[in-house]
């Protein structure tokens, strides 16, 4: 049945309830013609009572998907008729509870303000109807919107995403910029993180090292062959940090747009190189799981770790210069459980560690420096584990602030 005659059905269907429930001093009168002998409040209430229940039963077998709107707009109807009833009843009580008087006929000025009364609940009611009908409409235009809205973010995405598996840097390029204002625009957090998926995807891709330097003798097919190959390994490498970039950007306080709650997965990433200067990990899983610090500057400088969970288990530390200079920890938890320290530097001096966990247990520090001193010393709590992986480090790999040192344990 199309919804106009539904919402029609149910308008009538109401309105002569509504008719019959105002017109009330002609059911007494009509049952003071029956016989004595005959129940006809019962019969009356029978009767009514079973096309209640026969209409429900017949409505549910028809319904299927939405809720049908003669549902809605009968249940508008009870709770609107609730609410008067409760009134007049709060009224009748406030008035001490007068009886009710049953007329022995109907005069003229009755049946006129029987009319009077009849006409005004009818209208209040299709006022009622309108509105759910107009709410229904409504609702309806949203949903087709929000398909229509779907379905251009899926044209975009896929686009976006076959740029970035282009085999041209620039067009790569272009594919990191179309996902990042995508997530931007999207229309739900959920949409926002499928982007955000497919940019750490490619962070995560097999990261070939840069060549390294030709021999004296190499002849000139090998040097074209290096040329091409150190080309291809810039322009990979930029398109990666471009992403870093991009990621850090709206992980700032003054981000127009902000990608805060929502998850970062660089699970085994290989960084040589990145800025995430001034980010703010306030919500949401960031996870550096046996990511790869090879070479170049990875810098979380001024950082803020305040909430969520930022993962470096396991992460290796072999050639890179990490940079937390200035970093807080104040709220979250940062786990560098059995993360490896064996080359580069690590610098954490005038960190602050205030709050939340921050965890080294099973940490190795074997080569390389990983500074908690320098010119001005990390402070706070101790990192949990730290004290203890540090009685095992390698000498001079590890620099504590005095109070931090095993030997001032308690």
């Amino acid at each position: 049945m199309p919804l106009r005659d539904r919402a029609a059905g149910a308008v009538i269907a109401g309105a002569a309830g509504a008719l019959t429930w105002v017109a009330w001093p002609l059911v007494p009168f009509t049952a003071r013609l029956l016989p004595d002998a005959l129940p006809a409040g019962r019969l009356l209430a029978g009767a009514v009572l079973a096309v209640v229940v026969v209409g429900a039963w017949k409505t549910w077998r028809r319904q299927k998907g939405p809720v049908w709107l003669g549902w809605l707009i009968l249940g508008a109807w009870g709770a609107a008729a609730a609410v008067v009833a409760g009134m007049v009843a709060v009224v009748w009580l406030l008035l001490g509870s007068p009886g009710l008087e049953v007329p022995e006929r109907l005069s003229p000025q009755n049946l006129d303000a029987i009319a009077t009364r009849a006409f005004a609940v009818v209208a209040g009611l299709g006022a009622v109807a309108a509105l759910v009908i107009s709410y229904r409409r409504q609702r309806l235009t949203e949903k087709a919107e929000e398909r229509e809205n779907t379905r251009l973010f899926t044209e975009r995405f896929e686009g976006a995403s076959e740029k970035l598996g282009s085999e041209h840097a620039a067009v790569r390029l272009a594919g990191v910029h179309a996902l990042a204002h995508l997530a931007d625009d999207a229309p739900t957090q959920q949409l926002r993180q499928m982007c955000i998926d497919v940019l750490c995807a490619y962070l995560r891709m097999p990261y070939d090292p840069e060549p390294g330097p030709l021999p004296e003798d190499a002849t000139d097919e090998q040097r074209a062959e290096h040329q091409k190959r150190s080309l291809e390994f810039a322009a990979f490498r930029e398109v990666r940090h471009t992403i870093i970039r991009t990621i850090t950007t709206r992980l700032r306080e003054d981000a127009p747009v902000s990608w805060q709650g929502c998850d970062f997965d660089f699970t085994g990433t290989v960084f040589d190189g990145g800025d995430f200067t001034r980010a703010h990990f306030t919500t949401g899983t960031v996870d550096f799981t046996r990511a790869h610090f090879t070479t170049g500057v990875v810098d979380f400088s001024g950082a803020e770790f305040s909430g969520g969970t930022v993962d470096f288990t396991r992460a290796k530390f072999t050639g890179s210069t990490v940079n937390f200079v200035g970093a807080q920890f104040t709220g979250s938890t940062v786990n560098f459980f059995g993360a490896e320290f064996t080359g580069g530097t690590v610098n954490f001096v005038g960190a602050q560690f205030t709050g939340g966990t921050v965890n080294f247990t099973d940490a190795k520090f074997t080569d390389g420096r990983v500074d908690f001193a320098g010119l001005l010393s990390a402070s706070g709590t101790c990192p949990q584990g730290l004290r203890e992986a540090a009685a095992k480090a390698k000498p001079g790999v590890l620099q504590l602030p005095p109070q931090w040192r095993p030997s001032s344990a308690d």
